[in-house]
């Protein structure tokens, strides 16, 4: 049985989660994989760019967010998936032994129209380092499975 449903997710609701120590290892892994541009792969390269150092790509940045997001609620959770993600956006860089952790706001929430039995919950998430500075935002929909699908509901 799930933890949380649709209904545990109120508009003005924050959690603080997370944390993640950066490592040059990840940083090389993901981006050997999956985003290989200098500034990612080089330490040199890395040095003489605009970043200024070895940095985490933004992909790999948004997956540790998602990771953090999993262990933290989803994974105890009805969510059936994330229909949007409305907004990215890369603040700061990450760099190698940066911790980092998150801020979540329920900022929207609604029933599904077309499936009765379900709600959706749009969040906007902070991403913060070690120093307490945001690299990353975004906002997007989660839909979950609701409690009491059969009662109304106040949004």
């Amino acid at each position: 049985m799930p933890k949380y449903y649709w209904e545990d997710f109120k508009v003005g609701d924050t959690l603080e989660f997370g944390t993640k120590h950066v490592t040059r290892e990840e940083i090389l892994e993901f981006a050997s994989e999956f985003d290989p541009q200098p500034f990612h792969l080089d330490e040199e390269a890395a040095k003489k760019s605009i970043l200024g150092g070895l940095c985490a790509s933004g992909w790999h940045t948004s997956a540790m967010l998602k990771r953090m997001i999993c262990d933290a609620f989803v994974l105890e959770s009805a969510s059936v998936g994330i229909p949007s993600i409305e907004e990215i956006r890369w603040k700061k860089p990450v760099y190698v032994d940066d911790v980092l952790s998150v801020k979540r706001t329920c900022i929207e929430r609604r029933t599904s129209k077309r499936q009765p039995g379900m709600g959706l919950t749009r969040f906007a998430y902070e991403v913060f380092n070690q120093k307490r500075e945001v690299v990353m935002t975004m906002v997007g929909w989660v839909k979950y499975g609701r409690r009491h699908a059969d009662e109304a509901v106040e949004a």
